[in-house]
């Protein structure tokens, strides 16, 4: 962090650089895009959001002298998917990403390419999380450098508990734990075996012993060894399509990140566990090591914003703060105490489906002279609205795909007072969980729940059994009728409605199971990918698969 200055003049360069095909002065018309993302932030850790205790007056001041959106919504409550909606202004499901644990984007077109083709100079900053190669090692084929960024430095995928020694594991835990079971039972077995012969109980075969105790040492190899060397493949850092770090020191990440160019889109590995221990950060806050983080990112969006404002940028460049989706709510232990954010009022969190919590996220835009200062905007919007905006301001009039989010300038300028979204539609994982409807010539927002994560354990507020909410099979409540409510006047999700509390009752499940079938008539079964298999041999390497490792700081760049 005390190399910021050279943040200046690498942003100059990087937002005023033109396209070999378009014209100076083409470029010079259009604006800037200054695109941050935090991962997992809640709605309910940022002071503008009513937060009191956690200090972010960066974050703060971006709202009060800009348009900060009081309902802007995640397509999905989990990192990929949602990131996939927010770079292709489309549904997961579309690019065929809509489950919790596929991690590709597939034949897609993200702002960025589109960006990239009107002259822009492109580049992300931190967190991709969309996968990296597609048939062997080095294809690239689904690497940012591919999908439009002309400079990529971070993570490929996202920073997991496995990066950080004594925190856990979240990689293919459920399988890990199975593979465990099954190897003590194994071991148990083989034990048992050995002492009924010792003891003469039965005639046991030698050789039976000896298989067996082989098949035992090659059940260990399968199942340690790999997920011994899980840090390893996918703890990662690249520059480009090098990578540079491996596994990656997670306590000089973001010394790292803030030092490097700053691109279009600056997406935070903050405040995903595991957690940051800047020494700089560390114990300053109220709440832990998660405020701290918390108070570490607003102090980067300060460092961001005064760049650009000190290079003479801010009237002629749009700058925008979210989250990808809301807050972690089981993820806690017993020495750090809660580790996940507070999604406010809102009910449920993180791959928590429908439910507000997870899915209702910051949104600020700040733009001088263009947009008015303090402006609040009710009214639902998405973050797959960025594709059209930034298309529709990069003068982009190329014919596109079926697109679900819309242009927000006329909204965010105060020239129209209502959203074109009328219907929203809320994806677990493939499955559609949720509906939200705002009527014409109505305040009221009906949100419809077709089905409901089971909490654990029962009364909880979370799945804290599993660490993570499932969205099929027993995991899952279905609702016949579905569950209703009125999200502007019951935000928290607390009072279901009935035929004899809401008058249109019938009417709005009516109207709601219409926009499904309209919906799901654009989609196609060749949009929807079970093709989740991890294929550890494709993970980006220095070294020799699979015995990879390098440290940034012995290279020479």
């Amino acid at each position: 962090m005390l190399l910021f200055p050279l943040l200046a003049p690498l942003l100059l360069s990087l937002l005023h650089t033109a396209g070999s095909e378009v014209t100076v002065e083409e470029v010079d018309s259009k604006p800037n895009f200054v695109l941050m993302m935090v991962d997992d932030l809640g709605i309910g850790d940022v002071g503008c959001y009513g937060n009191n205790t956690i200090r972010t007056p960066n974050i703060d001041r971006l709202a009060s002298e800009g348009v900060k959106l009081t309902q802007h919504i995640a397509a999905a409550p989990l990192c990929t998917p949602s990131r996939a909606a927010f770079m292709t202004g489309r549904y997961a499901l579309r690019s065929g990403n809509g489950h919790s644990k596929t991690c590709r984007v597939q034949v897609e077109i993200t702002f960025a390419k589109r960006l990239q083709q009107q002259g822009y100079t492109t580049g992300l900053v931190g967190k991709w999380h969309l996968g990296v190669n597609c048939e062997h090692r080095g294809d690239h084929c689904h690497h940012p450098n591919q999908h439009g960024f002309s400079y990529f430095y971070g993570l490929p995928f996202t920073l997991f508990n496995d990066c950080l020694p004594g925190h856990g594991s979240d990689i293919l835990a459920d399988l890990q734990h199975t593979l465990q079971n099954l190897l003590s039972i194994l071991g148990v077995g083989l034990f048992t075996l050995v002492c009924v012969r010792v003891c003469g109980l039965l005639d046991v075969s030698l050789w039976l012993l000896v298989a067996l105790f082989c098949l035992s040492i090659l059940a260990t190899a399968v199942w340690y060894v790999p997920f011994k060397l899980l840090p390893t493949w996918n703890c990662i850092i690249m520059r480009n399509r090098d990578v540079i770090e491996q596994p990656m020191t997670v306590e000089t990440l973001p010394q790292s990140n803030v030092d490097r160019p700053f691109l279009l889109f600056f997406s935070l590995a903050h405040v995903h566990t595991p957690l940051f221990k800047t020494p700089a950060f560390a114990g300053k806050s109220r709440h832990g090591c998660y405020g701290d983080n918390i108070e570490e990112v607003d102090w980067i969006i300060g460092k961001v914003t005064e760049t650009v404002d000190s290079l003479g940028l801010a009237n002629n460049t749009l700058m925008y703060f979210t989250s990808d989706h809301g807050g972690h709510l089981e993820d806690a232990n017993s020495v750090m105490g809660q580790r996940g954010g507070w999604n406010s009022i809102y009910k449920g969190g993180k791959a928590m489906g429908g439910w507000e919590g997870g899915i209702r996220v910051p949104g600020i835009f700040r733009w001088p002279g263009r947009l008015a200062a303090g402006r609040v905007v009710d009214e639902p919007t998405s973050l797959m609205d960025l594709y059209p905006t930034l298309k529709y301001l990069a003068e982009d009039t190329q014919t596109d795909r079926h697109l679900d989010g819309y242009n927000l300038m006329p909204l965010l300028e105060g020239k129209v007072e209502r959203s074109d979204h009328e219907f929203m539609f809320h994806y677990c994982g493939i499955y559609l969980n949720a509906v939200r409807w705002h009527p014409p010539g109505s305040d009221s927002i009906f949100k419809v729940h077709f089905f409901t994560p089971n909490f654990s354990p029962p009364g909880a507020g979370g799945c804290y059994d599993t660490k993570v909410c499932l969205c099929h099979g027993a995991h899952v409540t279905h609702h016949h009728p579905p569950l209703l409510y009125d999200i502007f006047h019951d935000p928290s999700e607390s009072r279901p409605l009935t035929p004899d509390t809401e008058p249109r009752y019938a009417e709005i499940l009516e109207q709601t199971a219409k926009a499904v079938e309209w919906h799901q008539s654009t989609l196609t079964n060749k949009q929807v990918s079970d093709d989740i298999l991890w294929r550890p041999w494709l993970q980006p390497c220095c070294g020799t698969f699979p015995f990879c490792g390098c440290k940034e700081d012995t290279l020479h760049v």
